[in-house]
């Protein structure tokens, strides 16, 4: 039988922690194990209750969202972290991203997408909605004339994130480049493109350029 995945809500709106507690329960996986309505109680509960997972909002009052992470950060409590929240400026997701974050949500997407959230991030991934996502690649590629944007993700078997990173590659970015563009470490970059190499029966870059033109992910 699998270990329960523990998770600690931190928001200082009482009838979205309810909300989000009330989603949660339906996954005999998740078990909500307490709850935060300001910043300075999230890291002494979240260590009494052995939390794997914490879902945390930005706006907390006393010590803001940012605080809480660089608290996690300094002092070493393996909690993994995700973002819930009403903005979706890149800037703000950059900075929490770097300081050890391991995922972020708008509040407008989270109940269709915090069940994968909180396994992916389990499970040692990043993650993004599906909005960010789409602010991020937009952001990453608007400066190049080559893209092709009216093509989106939903090509044979490769996820959204391996479209992105299949581009990024065509359009030549280097591994970091595309690291610091998608917010997502260099290791993950890698072994994103074994996966797409092996799915698309690829043997090297070129193959990728070639695959991209040929779907018109960039032109020619």
């Amino acid at each position: 039988m699998l270990n329960k995945i523990r998770i600690h809500l931190a928001d200082d709106h009482q009838i979205l922690i309810d909300g989000i507690k009330t989603l949660l329960h339906t996954n005999p996986r998740f078990e909500v194990v307490g709850f935060s309505v300001n910043g300075n109680s999230v890291f002494e509960e979240v260590i009494q209750n052995k939390s794997d997972i914490l879902i945390l909002d930005i706006n907390m009052p006393e010590k803001d969202g940012i605080e809480v992470i660089k608290e996690f950060a300094l002092k070493g409590f393996p909690c993994k972290i995700i973002i819930l929240s009403s903005h979706d400026d890149l800037r703000l997701i950059k900075e929490v991203m770097k300081l050890g974050s391991s995922g972020y949500l708008t509040k407008k997407c989270a109940g269709e997408n915090i069940v994968e959230a909180i396994q992916s991030v389990y499970n040692g991934e990043e993650y993004f909605c599906k909005a960010v996502r789409e602010k991020i690649f937009n952001t990453a590629t608007k400066d190049n004339p080559k893209l092709n944007k009216s093509y989106l993700p939903g090509n044979l078997s490769l996820t959204e994130r391996e479209l992105e990173i299949i581009t990024l590659i065509s359009l030549e970015f280097s591994g970091k480049e595309i690291s610091d563009q998608l917010f997502i470490s260099v290791n993950t970059v890698e072994t994103h493109r074994k996966n797409i190499m092996k799915k698309l029966d690829a043997k090297n870059s070129i193959s990728l350029v070639k695959y991209a033109i040929k779907h018109q992910l960039i032109k020619s």
